[in-house]
């Protein structure tokens, strides 16, 4: 399933804070799990977007990140489901 976290700023981050947060990126995209991620330019916070099994694998992982774990920023979990080409973006006929 496909997963996103909304991250919404809470406190100040350092340098070594957002490092660790690379290495998280990087971790899930080594595990084939990352899809897209990225600050907001209009609004203070960011956006993860990853596959997971479940809720509870989802949960674990958005803990995991170091900008969540640390109370530096706080989040809010959705499932989406993908549309596109492939499943005539969610059209039944």
């Amino acid at each position: 399933m496909t997963y996103i976290y909304l991250m919404n700023n809470v406190k100040p981050m350092n340098k070594e804070l957002i490092k660790s947060h690379v290495e998280h990126l990087k971790e899930l995209k080594n595990q084939g799990k990352l899809v897209f991620c990225g600050p907001f330019t209009d609004y203070p916070g960011g956006m993860v977007i990853f596959l997971a099994e479940d809720m509870e694998e989802a949960m674990k992982i958005a803990k995991s990140d170091p900008f969540i774990a640390s109370g530096c920023k706080s989040f809010e979990i959705r499932t989406i489901e993908p549309a596109n080409d492939q499943n005539n973006y969610l059209l039944e006929e």
